[in-house]
């Protein structure tokens, strides 16, 4: 099945849920709502043969409103494509339904996500911490400070091309 095809088909069932089709890279991409993430990866898997999740990984656009997202991987075997899906949610409000019940590989990933971005997965059988401590109180890949110690007084800026 060729992209535009698969385009064409999430627009028809998903005209409301889907913001964005971008299809300039290697991999079809497609951004949608995330009250709609789990109907669009569940048809994606039952009626388009993506059957395997691949990755599951968080991001942080501190810039943008919907400041914290989803990227998902779903690989199709029988036609030897993938698709990436994404959604995005506010920092006040991390929460995006769990895929677990249709992955069950998604379980360790949205773990780590929440481990490290914060998001949390609504439904989750076991949402905990997996590679941090417990008592951590943030969440370190988000992009809250900055890249350099600003109290600094042991470096020269000319070094520095500043």
């Amino acid at each position: 099945m060729e992209q535009p095809m698969i385009q064409n088909i999430l627009l028809d069932k998903f005209q409301h849920e889907v913001i964005n089709i971008d299809e300039s890279s290697d991999m079809l991409t497609v951004t949608v709502r995330k009250q709609a993430i789990v109907e669009v990866i569940g048809f994606l898997k039952e009626e388009l043969g993506y059957l395997f999740l691949t990755d599951l990984c968080g991001i942080h656009y501190p810039d943008q409103e919907l400041a914290l997202g989803v990227v998902y991987h779903l690989h199709n075997f029988q036609t030897n494509t993938r698709i990436r899906v994404k959604t995005f949610t506010s920092v006040a409000t991390p929460e995006i339904s769990t895929l677990t019940d249709l992955f069950s590989a998604a379980n360790w990933m949205e773990r780590e996500t929440y481990d490290f971005f914060g998001i949390i997965f609504t439904g989750h059988p076991n949402l905990i911490r997996i590679l941090n401590v417990e008592y951590l109180d943030y969440f370190p890949l988000r992009k809250e400070y900055p890249l350099e110690d600003q109290t600094r007084t042991d470096k020269d800026n000319r070094f520095f091309g500043r």
